[in-house]
């Protein structure tokens, strides 16, 4: 049941996407052309059409090509791109991830929308392959988190999962999270479980559901309550997560979360943990430097 669950989720977000793909391009014009691109209009003929490529400035991970070719498309539909490189792709300083020919005005609206989404989706795929790396030989999975950007969640953990990290919640409708606030506000872990599952009963929901716990006092009464399918351990100092996950013995996932970052994750999944979520894959991860040249 709890794979199910998962892939319906996923499921859900890939309906979506394609949507979003195109609500997103067309809001990031609009509020970037506005009236027009009067620069672009003052100074080049309407018919003009030219070559341009972008050229990859440091090493990482690329990440937004799909994108790319979506955005091109919308500004021209006579366009043409050719890609060297695709999403996932390690790349170096001076490679050429993608050529295009197209309108020129088109081209230079496209350009900034272009670049701001594949530096930032290339930046977060490049931070997400660092942690992957961390921990590529070991049983774990590293998951992103909801510290996204308003309203572009959706390019951010797509760049996760091509730097080769993995998906927590799309949001607060695909995945029941029992956190510290709503244990305080229902009165203790067995009444939120309680009324979680009431509620899934009631509405049809088949919903994965994580409980949080801070301390093995409330380890022992997750356990005991049970009807959950994962245990986010919070803030665990290494020896208790350790001791955590052994008590907890497979019955349920686990999963640690809380001042995790690149120096120290492998010494995190060392303690037999199932899963790592890590906010800072999308809010704290740099962009990588791009740059898209006529020529």
């Amino acid at each position: 049941m709890k794979t199910n669950k998962i892939q319906a989720a996923s499921a859900d977000y890939l309906i979506k996407k394609d949507v979003w793909i195109n609500d997103f391009i067309e809001n990031a014009l609009r509020e970037d052309v506005g009236s027009g691109d009067h620069t672009s209009k003052a100074c080049i003929s309407p018919t003009m059409r030219s070559h341009a490529r972008l050229l990859v400035k440091e090493p990482g991970v690329i990440a937004g090509m799909e994108m790319a070719q979506h955005i091109i498309n919308k500004v021209d539909d006579t366009a043409s791109m050719e890609c060297f490189k695709k999403d996932g792709d390690a790349v170096s300083k001076g490679d050429i991830a993608f050529m295009v020919k197209g309108n020129t005005r088109a081209l230079l609206i496209a350009e900034r929308l272009l670049l701001n989404t594949m530096q930032r989706m290339s930046g977060i795929a490049t931070l997400s392959n660092r942690f992957k790396f961390e921990v590529e030989d070991l049983p774990v999975t590293i998951l992103d988190t909801r510290k996204t950007t308003p309203l572009i969640r959706f390019l951010e953990k797509w760049a996760v999962k091509l730097g080769g990290c993995d998906n927590y919640r799309f949001g607060l409708y695909d995945w029941i999270m029992i956190k510290d606030n709503h244990i305080k506000a229902c009165g203790s872990i067995e009444k939120a479980i309680e009324q979680v599952v009431a509620y899934q009963e009631s509405t049809g929901l088949h919903l994965p559901i994580t409980i949080e716990v801070s301390n093995l006092t409330e380890l022992y009464e997750a356990l005991r309550v049970g009807r959950i399918d994962r245990i986010m351990l919070d803030n665990f100092e290494l020896p208790l997560l350790k001791e955590a996950v052994s008590i907890v013995n497979r019955e349920y996932e686990t999963e640690a979360s809380g001042g995790i970052n690149i120096n120290n994750v492998r010494k995190y999944a060392l303690t037999g943990v199932d899963f790592i979520s890590v906010g800072s894959l999308t809010h704290s991860a740099v962009g990588l430097d791009l740059s898209m040249k006529i020529v």
